[in-house]
């Protein structure tokens, strides 16, 4: 979901809403623990935290080719 909105701050209740069901506990922290182990494999610069507000991945050079696939 965040690579198919690279560039985009995506909130930690966007990601929920948009993989789980809607009686999903909003309350657990299972975004922040896939966020951690993606970040272990991928490394961790690749999603970026923005405090506040969500999580972003931002394309190579920091730049989006407005193409979503």
């Amino acid at each position: 979901y965040l690579m198919h909105h690279r560039g985009k701050t995506i909130s930690r209740t966007e990601l929920t809403e948009h993989l789980y069901d809607q009686d999903f506990d909003r309350d657990s922290n299972t975004i922040e623990v896939f966020v951690g182990r993606l970040r272990k494999k991928l490394g961790i610069d690749l999603i970026e935290t923005v405090r506040g507000l969500g999580y972003r991945i931002d394309p190579p050079g920091g730049e989006t080719d407005g193409a979503d696939a």
